[in-house]
């Protein structure tokens, strides 16, 4: 919702003719409605091979679990335990300030940096380790990674960049927290680097703000803007005469945008949305978390996902998100709220 908001108000709002961009593939299918209707340019994830006949063949979120790990936690930490998990000779120094902090020669030698997992998680995480360290950490039985954005979203945007000789705005806020954050407050809202040039417009603002401008944006939409891309979309051929135009810029899985009791607006659905199997931030989410609220809306991708979306390469044992979330702590099977596993059915009733 705000790259939306972002994509129509420098269109619409500010009249730059900015393309959008997306890989909304990954996303509901009341975002990828959206999208639709506004006629961004819909890309795959990255290609990963190429057969004899020329056929590519891409990236899968499966695939991505499957070969390299869960994204757990966040992308920081999940990028560590990784490299926990693959250790080499030129990693190790690395690794030696993930489980102490202590960075030697090349990182100033600190003795507390920012390096270290905290302790919480090297207790789950940090075992890979133990014969060199000489501690007594834990050690899962799934793998864990970071690399699934970048297959996934961040180089097939990457490579469309490169081939259309353009520079992205980007819909990140500050106020998410997290890496992003560090990166924003340290660069600002434009970054131009040796390597990498952005934009981030509302990177200052709180999230507040954004909804009320996502409320601005809609009321357009629904006073003239709507109509606007319908035909639009109709005689570019994106879409027939039937296609049925989102009532609203807000993709249902948002719910509504309200106000709570002191005016800070929220919405009633999802906060945030993204991959659905992302599992980064699901630790500190109160339930219903994501999880929770896919079974909701697709009870046989859920299944999937939490049961069999990987197999184990030594046993053939298929496992899935469920696995993950038992290890970290974060209740999925009950129903939210009780110590019931699923939900008794009644018939008739």
């Amino acid at each position: 919702m705000d790259s939306i908001t972002l994509y129509l108000f420098l269109n619409k709002y500010l009249n730059l003719d900015v393309p959008g961009i997306s890989v909304s593939y990954l996303e509901d299918r009341s975002i990828q409605r959206v999208h639709k209707a506004l006629g961004l340019n819909l890309l795959q994830s990255a290609v990963r091979s190429i057969d004899e006949n020329g056929v590519k063949h891409r990236w899968s979120k499966p695939v991505i679990i499957q070969e390299f790990g869960f994204p757990v936690l966040s992308k920081e930490i999940a990028a560590k335990i990784e490299l926990l998990q693959n250790p080499t000779e030129k990693n190790k120094t690395v690794r030696h300030a993930i489980i102490t902090g202590e960075t030697g020669e090349y990182g100033g030698f600190q003795k507390d940096s920012r390096m270290k997992l905290a302790q919480k998680w090297l207790e789950k995480f940090g075992g890979y380790e133990n014969e060199a360290e000489g501690t007594s950490y834990g050690c899962p039985n799934f793998k864990v990674s970071s690399k699934c954005c970048y297959y996934l979203k961040e180089k097939p945007c990457d490579d469309w960049a490169k081939e259309h000789n353009s520079v992205p705005y980007l819909g990140l806020m500050a106020c998410e927290g997290g890496r992003r954050a560090k990166s924003l407050r340290v660069n600002g809202c434009n970054y131009f680097g040796e390597s990498v040039i952005r934009s981030a417009p509302l990177a200052i603002f709180h999230r507040d703000d954004l909804l009320r401008l996502t409320l601005e944006m809609d009321a357009l939409w629904k006073e003239k803007w709507r109509d606007e891309f319908f035909e639009k979309g109709v005689k570019e051929g994106r879409f027939s005469t039937s296609f049925q135009m989102p009532e609203s810029i807000i993709p249902d899985i948002y719910g509504k945008i309200v106000a709570d009791e002191y005016g800070r607006l929220h919405t009633t659905g999802a906060q945030r949305t993204g991959c659905s199997m992302c599992g980064f931030g699901i630790h500190i989410e109160k339930r219903p978390h994501r999880f929770d609220q896919l079974r909701e809306r697709n009870e046989k991708e859920w299944e999937y996902w939490m049961y069999r979306c990987v197999t184990d390469p030594e046993t053939g044992e298929q496992y899935g998100w469920g696995r993950v979330l038992d290890y970290v702590g974060v209740g999925w099977e009950n129903a939210p709220d009780t110590a019931c596993v699923g939900q008794c059915r009644i018939e008739g009733m």
